[in-house]
Parts: C-alpha cells; sequence; structure tokens
C-alpha cells in the first residue's frame, strides 16, 4: 500500500520522530527507508508488548513515536497496548498491518481474517481502516485528529496482494 519512501515521507510531514517497530513481510519493505531518513529515528523491539513500553517512555520524554508492527503482534502485545493507552492514558499511535487481507480469496484459511477487527474493536482504540489503495492517505488526517486530541490512535492498513 505504501513504498518505503512513500511512508517515510508521510511520518516525517506528520513530525513522528521514531518508529518502534517489529517488520513483517509487507512492513518489512520500509526498513531501508526508515535507516536512512535523517528525520526519523527507527527502534527496533524483540516483541511486540516491548513496542507499546518503549514508544510510552519515548512519548513521556518528548518525543512522537508510532508503532509499527503486524495484526499477529498486535495481538500479542495487548496488555502492554492497554497498560500504556488505557491505564497511562499515552495517546500512543499505531499502524497495524492487516495480514491477507487484501488477497483472502486465496488465503481463506487465514485466522487473521477472522480475529483481526474484532480484536481491534475490543481495545476501544479510535481505528482508521485502509482496506483498499483509495483509503491510504486518510490515516494523515486520522494520526493528526488523534493528535491534537491528545487520544490514542491506530491506522489499520490492509496488507496482502489485491
Amino acid at each position: 500500500m505504501f513504498s518505503g519512501p512513500e511512508i517515510t515521507t508521510q511520518l516525517v510531514g506528520l513530525g513522528v520522530s521514531h518508529v518502534v517497530w517489529i517488520p513483517d513481510t509487507t512492513l518489512g519493505t520500509w526498513e531501508s527507508a526508515f535507516t536512512e531518513s535523517k528525520d526519523l529515528e527507527l527502534v527496533q523491539v524483540c516483541r511486540e508488548g516491548e513496542a507499546w513500553a518503549t514508544a510510552a517512555g519515548l512519548w513521556l520524554g518528548g518525543s512522537v513515536p508510532i508503532v509499527v508492527m503486524q495484526c499477529t503482534g498486535f495481538f500479542e502485545s495487548g496488555d502492554s497496548l492497554r497498560n500504556a493507552i488505557h491505564d497511562y492514558q499515552i495517546p500512543l499511535y499505531g499502524l497495524i498491518g492487516y495480514r491477507s487481507y487484501l488477497n483472502s480469496a486465496t488465503l481463506p484459511g487465514d485466522t487473521c481474517l477472522t480475529f483481526t477487527e474484532p480484536v481491534v474493536n475490543a481495545w476501544n482504540i479510535d481505528t482508521y481502516f485502509a482496506d483498499k489503495l483509495e483509503k491510504r492517505d486518510g490515516g494523515q488526517a486520522h494520526f493528526l485528529q488523534c493528535r491534537d486530541s491528545c487520544s490514542p490512535g491506530l491506522f489499520l492498513m490492509a496488507e496482502g496482494k489485491a
């Protein structure tokens, strides 16, 4: 949905200072653009739960982080997300790759297609879902809306081959 240079340009334009992530097959293609950027700091973590805690610490220190991970990692990181966003009320923002969404017809057994949206909805976080290419740039306005209202948010980005 985005090339590495495209997403880097968007994040820099939004004032993001740090990308906290664990890449997947799709998101991993952005790594060179992130590491080559002079305006973004790439912070790689070992487990997805560490991403929310790391982003919370960066936010408390005055930075503007974004958490980037695939939906399966989002499932794993729930307790850390809950603590940061709901208990400590830190307005973190995440870009979550929705595995197999764009090729769901050829991968009907991928349970990400069953669980991603209910899990995202269960966390009660304002979410923008880009389920087709035409909607991808709406994530910028959503990020700014969340930032301006000091609210957490998620950009759920469809992955796969359309």
